[in-house]
C-alpha cells in the first residue's frame, strides 16, 4: 500500500467521530511497521486522548521507527490532554504523514517543526482535499465563527414541505426518514423555527431501532416571541435545550419565559432584525461561542429563507418525494430572483435513491476553499 491509502484509512477511522468532537476536529491515525499495521485511532471526544494517542498505544513499542498517517498536524501545546508531538517523538516513530496542517495559532505548523526538529520526517499535504472535506464543520467555525449549516429538507414534487393545515408527517418514506437519523447523528445542533414545533412537536433527537445513541445534538428553537408550549415534547428528551428569542421577549413574556425555563430551556435573547423576528446571524455567533460546530436545520420556512438570504447556508441536503399536494406550504419564501442567472446554485452536486424519494445533496459555500483555512486543530 501508498500513503494514499494508508491516508484513506485513517480518514475512514476519523469518521467515528462525526459529531462527537465538537469544538474538536474529528481526526484519525494509523501507526505502520514494515507495511502491517500495528496501531490505529480516532479523536472520539473533545478532552479525551487524540487519535495519535489512541495509535500508539495499541502499537506500543511497534512503534519505534514506525511511519504515522494523521489527518491533521499533531498538536504542539498543553490543553486538555498533553502535545501530540511529545508522544510521537517518545515513541521513536521515524516518520509523519499529515493530511493537513493546522491554522490554529497555538499551533499553526509548531507541530511540523518540532517533529522535523527531533529528526522525524515530516510529509504533508496527502489528501488534503478529502480531509478538509472531513472537517468542513471545523473550518466553518475557525473560519467565520459560526457554525456549519446544513438545511435539510423534506418536499414533494411540487415543493411543499406541509400539507395547507401545516400537517407534514410524513412527506418522505421511512428509507429516508432513517438516512436523516444518521444525518443528526453527526452533528453538534438541529435548529427548527417555531412553526415547525408548534405544527409537528417534533422531538429533534437521534433515534434508533437497536440502540440508545450516546450523543444528542443540542436542540435548537428559534422562538422570537417565546410561543413553545412548555409541555413540548422536546423538552422532555435528553440533552440540551436552547431557545432563541428577541431581547424584547423575556420581558414582554414573562410568564412564557419562567414556564419554559422551569422546563429545562436555556433562553438565549438576541437583537431583533427588521422584521421583529432573532436576527438569525446573531444567534449563529452564540452557538459559535458556545463550541457548536455544525448545525442541521430541519425547519421551517422563515427559517430557512432567513439564513439563505444572509448567505449562512453552507451545505443542503434535500429529500424529494414522489408525491403532489397542488396547494401547501413552500419550502421557501421571500424574494423571488428575477432569472434563472440569480438562482443559487449548488456544487458539487450528488444525487441518489432512497427507498421511494431521491435525494440531492451540494454545497452553497465550500469552507475550505481559501488555502489558509484548508486545514483544522486539534484543540485539546
Amino acid at each position: 500500500m501508498n500513503d494514499e491509502q494508508w491516508m484513506r484509512m485513517a480518514l475512514r477511522l476519523a469518521e467515528a467521530g462525526q459529531g462527537q468532537t465538537a469544538p474538536n476536529p474529528v481526526v484519525g491515525a494509523v501507526v505502520v511497521q514494515q507495511g502491517e499495521v500495528v496501531g490505529f485511532g480516532a479523536h472520539l471526544k473533545a478532552g479525551t486522548p487524540h487519535a495519535e494517542v489512541h495509535a500508539l498505544r495499541m502499537a506500543g513499542h511497534r512503534a519505534a521507527h514506525a511511519t504515522v498517517y494523521v489527518t491533521l498536524e499533531p498538536c504542539s501545546h498543553h490543553g486538555r490532554t498533553p502535545p501530540c508531538c511529545d508522544a510521537l517523538i517518545e515513541a521513536g516513530v521515524s516518520r509523519v504523514v499529515v493530511a493537513l496542517t493546522d491554522p490554529n495559532p497555538a499551533v499553526s505548523g509548531a507541530g511540523i517543526q518540532r517533529l522535523r526538529e527531533a529528526g522525524i520526517t515530516v510529509d504533508v499535504g496527502v489528501l488534503a482535499a478529502e480531509a478538509a472535506r472531513q472537517n468542513a464543520a471545523y473550518l466553518t467555525w475557525r473560519r467565520w465563527s459560526r457554525p456549519l449549516v446544513i438545511w435539510k429538507c423534506a418536499a414533494t414534487l411540487d415543493g411543499r414541505i406541509a400539507a395547507p393545515t401545516g400537517h407534514s408527517q410524513y412527506v418522505t418514506g421511512p428509507a429516508a426518514r432513517a438516512e436523516v437519523q444518521s444525518l443528526r447523528r453527526q452533528v453538534a445542533a438541529i435548529a427548527v423555527g417555531i412553526g415547525t414545533v408548534l405544527a409537528d412537536n417534533p422531538r429533534l433527537t437521534v433515534r434508533s431501532d437497536s440502540e440508545v445513541p450516546a450523543h444528542q445534538p443540542c436542540r435548537v428553537v428559534f422562538d422570537s416571541t417565546l410561543r413553545m408550549p412548555a409541555d413540548a415534547v422536546l423538552l422532555r428528551q435528553p440533552g440540551e435545550v436552547l431557545v432563541y428569542c428577541t431581547a424584547a421577549a423575556r420581558d414582554t413574556y414573562p410568564q412564557r419565559a419562567a414556564a419554559l425555563e422551569a422546563a429545562g430551556a436555556e433562553l438565549v435573547p438576541v437583537a431583533a432584525d427588521e422584521a421583529g423576528r432573532v436576527r438569525v446571524e446573531d444567534a449563529l455567533a452564540d452557538l459559535g461561542r458556545r463550541g457548536l460546530t455544525s448545525l442541521l436545520v430541519e425547519g421551517g420556512q422563515a427559517l430557512v429563507s432567513s439564513l439563505l438570504a444572509q448567505g449562512m447556508v453552507d451545505k443542503v441536503v434535500y429529500y424529494v418525494a414522489p408525491k403532489l399536494l397542488g396547494q401547501g406550504i413552500s419550502a421557501l419564501s421571500g424574494p423571488v430572483p428575477a432569472s434563472m442567472g440569480e438562482a443559487m446554485q449548488l456544487k458539487d452536486v450528488e444525487w441518489g435513491v432512497v427507498g421511494e424519494d431521491l435525494r440531492v445533496t451540494g454545497w452553497l459555500r465550500h469552507p475550505w476553499e481559501r488555502e489558509e483555512e484548508t486545514a483544522c486543530s486539534q484543540d485539546s
